[in-house]
């Protein structure tokens, strides 16, 4: 239960920003949902593997190089998902901060409300 309440948190998110956002498109609340599946599939499979190959670049930059990944694993994702597009490398790390930024606040709210 709890896994499926993120993925719908991270759809509304993603197509709220994508309404938001110019350079940022999607089809459907459908394909939001996919959107947000893949993209827990990427940040669990992928995103360790790059962090791994790109340790010594993430550590020079003070760990600023993560955002970097982050902005590869949307674009990867517009790749794999037809109906959500990202105009360039800007909007997919603007994309990902502003997503990464809703999803902790909503996620740490819906947290809350189920310790009570």
């Amino acid at each position: 239960m709890k896994l499926i309440l993120k993925i719908l948190i991270t759809a509304f998110i993603v197509v709220a920003l994508a309404n938001l956002l110019p350079g940022v498109a999607i089809k459907s609340y459908w394909t939001g949902i996919g959107v947000a599946i893949v993209l827990g599939i990427m940040n669990a499979l992928v995103k360790p593997v790059l962090i791994i190959f790109t340790l010594p670049v993430t550590i020079i930059t003070f760990g600023l190089f993560l955002l970097v990944i982050n902005a590869a694993i949307i674009l990867m994702t517009t790749g794999l998902i037809n109906g959500f597009y990202v105009d360039n490398f800007w909007w997919a790390l603007l994309f990902s901060l502003l997503l990464s930024f809703f999803q902790a606040a909503l996620f740490s709210i819906f947290e809350r409300d189920r310790e009570y």
